[in-house]
C-alpha cells in the first residue's frame, strides 16, 4: 500500500501547538497530529463520493413521514426529588444558583 500524503507536516503541527500555546510531549505531539491526518483522509474519500445532482441535503433512503414516524412525545417538567442534595455537592452556590468560576485567558492581540 502506497503512503498517503500527510497534509499536516511536523513543522505545520508544532507551529500550531505553538500558537494555541499547548505543551505535549513529543509521543502525544505525533500521536495527535497522525490521528489528524487521519481524520483529513477520511474526509478526502467522503469528498470523492459521487453524489448525484439533486439529492437532497441528509437524504437517506428511508422517507420520514406522517404515517412511518413515531410521534413526538411531551416535554414533561418533573421536579427533583432532593435538590438540596444535587447542590450540596457543587462547590459553590448562590441563593439556589450553582456558581461557576472564571476560566482564566489572556487577550490576542
Amino acid at each position: 500500500m502506497a503512503k498517503r500524503e500527510e497534509k499536516i507536516t511536523r513543522e505545520m503541527f508544532a507551529h500550531l501547538v505553538d500558537l494555541a500555546e499547548l505543551e505535549l510531549e513529543e509521543q502525544e505531539a505525533e500521536y495527535i497530529r497522525k490521528e489528524l491526518n487521519n481524520q483529513l483522509a477520511a474526509i478526502d474519500e467522503l469528498a470523492a463520493i459521487d453524489i448525484p445532482e439533486g439529492t437532497e441535503p441528509a437524504s437517506h433512503g428511508v422517507p420520514y413521514t406522517a404515517a412511518s414516524s413515531q410521534a413526538l412525545r411531551m416535554d414533561k417538567w418533573e421536579p427533583c426529588a432532593d435538590a438540596d442534595a444535587i447542590l450540596e455537592q457543587a462547590p459553590d452556590n448562590k441563593e439556589r444558583y450553582i456558581i461557576v468560576p472564571d476560566i482564566p485567558h489572556t487577550t490576542l492581540e
